[in-house]
């Protein structure tokens, strides 16, 4: 579940046209039929009306962090991809990505992908050596797949859970298991990644170490300007005394963790917003990403004077730490 402070990020264009989907999913359908008479499930191919959804659990730092990446996708071409990376069970940050073009090609390549899934040998799931009963556990460094099929025109699904290694950026068949089989769920997961998001596609987290929100709002009442990380319990007690005065300040691990505040100064605008969104390891110490994000341009948010800021804690990463110029984001109105 999202942090109740923590907003979602949504990377989001022209929307599939509803009623053109609607009406080439009808096309299929009636191809499938092709008698005029009212469709027999048995007549499709499972899930061909309905939805394929793919979930990556990435473990990060042996677990104590993670990335899930969730990517669903439905047979009237609309899908969307929702990203979270936490840290000792912490949400520090989420992105929601949607599709950005002509439903038509979604639901064709939907189409495609579903035949393939159904039969062809070489990508089928229904086999005998890909049982749907078998639930491994995981290694430490192991990606758990689960990839589920939804099929509505027999009320019906069918889940898959494997490990894998990678992401959704950087999956691979190879060292899929635990039985041999597993590498169909690898290869699905990227024939989806290939006919949804692009091959160019990145994440907007990778190479990024975890992290997990202490504290995130638009009131920070410290008098930073910018951002800052903090590796000992005094410099971070000493802020947090002047960012929430009168709040204990949360408990904190200085031998293997540290804290980022990303902080930008005083904003006149309802609406600003601030969010770490990577912590990197690089050749000579450790570089963070801060965005601010800001009401678009036909918006018209009201006047409001205010330090927004984003708190996060992070394993401890090599020094010097330094920040990129902040990013400015321009978001849709309301968010």
């Amino acid at each position: 579940m999202i942090h109740a402070r923590q907003s979602v990020r949504r990377r989001t264009a022209a929307q599939p046209r509803g009623g053109f989907a609607a009406l080439l999913a009808g096309v299929l359908l009636a191809g499938a039929c092709g008698d005029g008479h009212p469709v027999d499930p048995g007549d499709l191919r499972f899930a061909q009306l309905g939805h394929v959804e793919v979930r990556l659990e990435v473990p990060l730092r042996l677990g104590e962090g993670g990335l899930i990446q969730e990517l669903r996708w439905g047979s009237d071409g609309a899908w969307s991809l929702e990203e979270t990376i936490s840290y000792h069970g912490m949400v520090g940050d989420a992105t929601t990505w949607r599709s950005n073009a002509d439903a038509s090609a979604y639901v064709l390549a939907y189409d495609g992908l579903v035949r393939k899934l159904n039969e062809e040998p070489a990508q089928q799931l229904f086999t005998p050596d890909l049982p749907t009963s078998l639930v491994p556990e995981c290694g430490p460094n192991q990606t758990r797949i689960t990839l589920t099929l939804r099929d509505d025109a027999r009320d019906d699904s069918a889940t898959w859970i494997r490990c894998v290694e990678g992401s959704l950026n950087t999956l691979t068949p190879q060292g899929a298991g635990p039985d041999p089989a597993a590498s169909r769920l690898a290869m699905a997961t990227i024939l989806i990644r290939q006919a949804t998001v692009g091959e160019r596609w990145l994440s907007a987290y990778l190479g990024s170490v975890p992290f997990g929100t202490l504290d995130r709002g638009g009131d920070s009442r410290s008098s930073l300007a910018a951002p800052v990380t903090f590796i000992d319990a005094a410099g971070f007690n000493e802020f947090w005394g002047r960012h929430a005065p009168g709040r204990a300040p949360p408990t904190v691990d200085f031998t293997r963790d540290m804290v980022v505040a990303a902080v930008v100064g005083v904003r006149r605008e309802a609406g600003d917003s601030v969010e770490v969104r990577r912590i990197l390891q690089v050749a000579e110490g450790s570089l963070v990403e801060v965005y601010e994000r800001v009401p678009g341009d036909y918006c018209s948010p009201a006047a409001r004077t205010h330090v927004p800021f984003h708190v996060v804690l992070a394993p401890l990463t090599p020094v010097p730490h330094r920040f990129a110029d902040v990013r400015v984001e321009r978001v849709s109105c309301g968010g």
